[in-house]
């Protein structure tokens, strides 16, 4: 609240100010765009060639902001910044951005420009000489004209081709990261856990015992397949991604699989408890089956064989140890 307190309103800003808070943003974008680049380069070339020209776009709207400075107001610029105005649009952080996916890096891209046009538009309003005023209103113009900059770099930069095997590279991606860790996961939980949680189950007929080790065995073996995942391979020579990523979706997902049929043990009548476990696991294994014939081109059918038929072995050989 005290940091909150002490920013500046965007209204009480001094003409001078608003130039110096325009130069800083410029400044920021430009080396956000570079970030972006340099995190797409390797993979995507192409598109990190557009977002190395749009940071030289916003170097030139920084150099005649500060040529209009040093003609107004000589060559001292006061340090003003986004995060010392109120109400003054703010950029995600890089690192939350990058690491979501080509997609999503063009979409923050387009919504920094409409941001970019809007404070613009208003430093406008805010200003009596005419250089200045006509110089804001250039560069609102530019900002709006960015998507055909874009797009002109794109069609410079981005064949069919190109796009395409861009889009492949990403979604080859997306499943070597994502889908195959945590797909490989919910597999592990639902079926590894069907013995001891169903053995438990008819051992003891006790629903809350039965809930316990359901919890320890998915938990534990979240636990051990997420570091597994992330000590396996790093990612450097397979392309598979960043270990941790892989890691995470191994990890949750496994725990996820186990306690699916875990949670029914919370009902304290254990026939209505294990009818709803059955079929939590029938669920389950439909949705195993439908994961890997949608991400990983495998037949249906032969995945729900492959799936439906381990389960049922895993789940009879609990119930049979659990009745003896």
């Amino acid at each position: 609240m005290r940091f909150s307190l002490n920013r500046r309103r965007f209204s009480d800003l001094s003409e001078q100010e608003i130039l110096a808070l325009a130069i800083s943003s410029e400044e920021d974008d430009a080396q956000i765009y570079r970030s972006y680049a340099e995190r797409l380069r390797a993979e995507f070339p192409s598109t990190a060639a557009i977002f190395d020209g749009m940071a030289r776009e916003e170097d030139g709207h920084r150099k005649r902001l500060v040529d209009l400075h040093r003609d107004r107001f000589g060559d001292v610029i006061p340090l003003i910044r986004r995060e010392h105005v109120a109400g003054y649009y703010a950029r995600r952080p890089v690192w939350l951005i990058e690491n979501l996916g080509i997609d999503r890096i063009r979409a923050e891209a387009e919504a920094m420009e409409r941001d970019a046009e809007r404070f613009y538009l208003e430093a406008a309003k805010r200003t009596s000489d005419a250089a200045t005023r006509k110089l804001l209103g250039d560069l609102a113009a530019a900002e709006a004209g960015h998507q055909t900059t874009a797009e002109k770099l794109e069609h410079d930069h981005l064949t069919d081709d190109t796009r395409s095997s861009e889009a492949e590279d990403a979604h080859r991606k997306f499943i070597l990261t994502w889908v195959q860790p945590g797909l490989a996961g919910l597999m592990d939980g639902s079926v590894s856990t069907l013995a001891p949680i169903f053995a438990t189950a008819f051992a003891t007929q006790d629903t809350w015992t039965t809930f316990l080790v359901g919890l320890a065995a998915s938990v534990g073996a979240g636990i051990s397949m997420g570091f597994t995942e992330a000590a396996s391979d790093d990612g450097q020579l397979s392309g598979r991604g960043s270990p941790w990523k892989r890691g995470f979706a191994s990890g949750i997902m496994t725990t996820v699989g186990g306690l699916g049929h875990a949670l029914p043990y919370l009902i304290p009548d254990f026939w209505t408890a294990t009818i709803t476990a059955f079929v939590v696991v029938f669920i389950e294994l439909w949705a195993i089956a439908w994961i890997q014939n949608k991400y990983m081109d495998t037949p249906f059918f032969r995945a729900a064989l492959q799936v439906v038929l381990g389960g049922a072995l895993v789940f009879a050989a609990g119930v049979l140890i659990g009745s003896g």
